[in-house]
């Protein structure tokens, strides 16, 4: 059997002397969907941070396609396949759409249809109509739409996804769970986090969640679909 695409193991990060993560364990197959799920502060954005080379790690392995890349740079680990689109979106505001797509696209594995720039169009028809506008020109959810299309002309084999559709229109927040569906459908490896656990359910494989910064919960979509008494004791206000 071939490596996970994706196998976190016994992960510990810790800022200064306040530690944030005790042993997170996550495994990914390739072509799944799975989600992070917790209340604010649990420390999933941190998982992610530390997935993506962003903080460094104190413990712990993070092994993709069975090589261990924790303590890798961050760029190294995007070159290797892992592409995040980050919580608040962190677009250029001095680069215009065009000018992200351009700039990200790369196709290192070869693939026979990559994402470019005209695929991310045709995905986002509304980023067509405003491409030769600058980042901070741009409403929240184009914005959005722009991130998830900076990550994806980067043609990962992970994408992660951190609080996709946070502060955006119900409408906005449709497309974008509508753009998750088409790429899961499509193969794609999705890691998401967000709060909208009926959509993260139709969506996803497998789910773990966080709390404390330690992991209470794994299953699948079916068993948390089944059991609504873990949404109130670890997802609920």
């Amino acid at each position: 059997m071939s490596a996970p695409l994706l196998e976190i193991s016994g992960l510990e990060v810790a800022y200064g002397p306040s530690q944030v993560l005790f042993g997170i364990n996550l495994i990914m197959q390739e072509g799944e969907a799975a989600t992070l799920l917790g209340r604010n502060g649990m420390g999933k954005t941190t998982t992610l941070r530390a997935l993506c080379g962003l903080e460094p790690v104190k413990a712990g392995h993070i092994r993709f396609l069975g090589e261990d890349i924790a303590g890798w740079r961050p760029d190294r680990i995007g070159r290797a396949g892992i592409a995040l689109v980050p919580e608040g979106r962190q677009c250029f505001p001095n680069l215009t759409v065009d000018e992200h797509l351009v700039a990200f696209y790369a196709n290192r594995r070869g693939v026979a249809a990559p994402w470019t720039p005209a695929r991310v169009y045709q995905l986002f028809p509304r980023l067509l109509e405003r491409n030769k506008n600058l980042g901070n020109q741009l409403s929240g959810g184009e914005q959005q739409m722009l991130s998830i299309g900076r990550a994806l002309v980067t043609n990962p084999r992970l994408l992660i996804l951190d609080e996709a559709t946070e502060g955006l229109a119900p409408l906005i927040r449709d497309e974008i769970w509508a753009c998750l569906a088409q790429l899961r459908s499509a193969g794609q490896s999705v890691l998401v986090v967000d709060k909208y656990v009926e959509k993260l359910i139709a969506l996803a494989d497998r789910h773990t969640i966080i709390e404390r910064g330690t992991v209470v919960w794994q299953g699948s979509s079916a068993a948390l679909d089944a059991d609504h008494g873990i949404w109130h004791r670890y997802l609920g206000i």
